[in-house]
């Protein structure tokens, strides 16, 4: 019998979810519904239950759903037949886009780098970093991080810490070596010391890396945040050892961590970027890989995909950029939410022992450290039955994880967060008696 919820189109249809999809689907099981719309922060299904969207397609929706000037600028794009698919050829879109992405984030941070159109997705753009690193440099291996999480296509899922998906390759996992992440080893243990200790070992075993991959915070790895100090470091160790810098903005980029790139306020300019999920602004299918000109090697068509040139999403990616970043009001506003949710979040947690509930993250990426998977995933279940979609994420699933729109109203952030104190406090009871202010 199968293990997924059962999830009926109506009383009279079989459910063809159940009876044709395979078992690999995943957000089905937290949440057994069918959704119909969408609109803003919210998610409404069959029977018109409304419920607000923590989740945000993992990240995908830092703007919202359907918000009214991007979809309007991709209707009016699709009602004057412009190019849909375009391979990597030239078109209006891309040329729009391009020239936004310089004008309104290259170029005023003094970012001097060139755009690869990779596949569609996160994966694609770190299999076209890594890939790139390594012919650049002549070497095959690559330092990845404890926790990480770049994707599971095979370059990328040697990368990725996390057993679970590893397991499931098939295949033995190569060409990586990971170092422990910020914090891993403890608070009063850089391991950027052990890093270059090894490095400058011969006798390490570890062959010389053409590249470091680094989230500066670990989305899906649980929350995990790199200190600013921690990448300095790193990227000195990298020039030290002529290795490039690559930095996994996929899930942590656009603004979700109160700045485009999650690094700007750091002092470190990497040599590779991956963008993906939030890029195109409107949920559409969109990565980039982003490197300074004297890496770009690639030999015409020597790394390519078919899906390279979504003009759809071209046309709401400039839309987005134009929208929300051409001042401060947007990012300001970010910042100011990101305050509200890190009071709020440490106020339930600070109910609690530290070895039941920890508040952390950063920006507007952040969640509640439970003691264990099973907590976590009955507060992340009886918030969809108050109406919250929220997801858990960690090594073993123990971060509630709040990953919701950026436009969200101070007040929609509000409710969100006082049903996810609820369910905490009926999955580990009341703490203690101080309020949330």
């Amino acid at each position: 019998m199968s293990s997924k919820p059962a999830l009926a189109v109506n009383n009279d249809t079989p459910d063809i979810f159940e009876e044709m999809e395979s078992e690999v689907c995943s957000y089905a099981r937290s949440f057994p519904t069918v959704f119909t719309r969408a609109d803003g922060g919210y998610l409404y299904d069959q029977e018109d239950k409304k419920y607000l969207d923590f989740l945000a397609g993992a990240g995908t929706l830092n703007y919202g759903h359907n918000h009214p000037y991007l979809k309007g600028e991709l209707l009016d794009y699709i009602a004057r037949d412009g190019i849909a698919h375009g391979l990597d050829m030239h078109t209006e879109a891309k040329e729009a886009f391009l020239k936004a992405f310089d004008e309104i984030i290259l170029s005023p941070r003094k970012m001097n780098y060139v755009v690869q159109f990779t596949g569609p997705t996160g994966t694609n753009a770190v299999e076209a970093a890594l890939k790139l690193a390594r012919n650049v440099k002549g070497r095959h291996n690559i330092i990845s991080f404890t926790n990480g999480f770049h994707g599971v296509s095979v370059g990328a899922m040697a990368a990725t810490g996390n057993s679970h998906h590893r397991n499931a390759s098939g295949i033995p996992l190569t060409g990586t070596t990971f170092m422990p992440f910020d914090g891993y080893l403890g608070d009063g243990v850089d391991t950027t010391e052990y890093l270059d200790k090894v490095l400058s070992d011969p006798s390490s075993g570890v062959d010389h890396p053409a590249a470091v991959i680094v989230e500066t915070v670990q989305g899906e790895g649980g929350l995990n945040v790199a200190s600013a100090q921690w990448m300095r470091n790193l990227e000195k160790i990298c020039h030290k050892h002529d290795m490039l810098l690559i930095v996994d903005d996929i899930q942590a980029g656009c603004g979700r961590t109160g700045s485009f790139f999650s690094f700007e306020e750091m002092g470190i300019t990497p040599d590779i970027i991956t963008l993906s999920k939030s890029l195109s602004g409107f949920g559409l299918p969109f990565a980039v890989t982003i490197f300074k000109p004297e890496y770009d090697m690639w030999k015409p068509g020597e790394h390519n995909g078919t899906f390279r040139g979504n003009n759809h999403a071209f046309v709401t990616a400039t839309a987005a950029l134009k929208h929300f970043w051409t001042n401060d009001q947007f990012i300001n506003d970010v910042r100011c939410k990101g305050k509200v949710l890190e009071k709020m979040l440490s106020g339930i947690a600070d109910q609690y022992p530290d070895d039941m509930l920890v508040a952390k993250g950063r920006g507007m990426m952040r969640g509640l450290s439970c003691a264990d998977g099973k907590m976590a995933s009955r507060i992340v279940e009886k918030a969809f039955s108050k109406g919250l979609v929220i997801e858990t994420s960690g090594s073993e699933g123990q971060v509630v994880k709040c990953l919701c729109p950026l436009t969200l109203s101070e007040e929609e952030l509000l409710e969100g967060l006082f049903i996810l104190k609820s369910c905490v406090e009926e999955v580990l009871g009341k703490g203690k008696t101080r309020e949330m202010e």
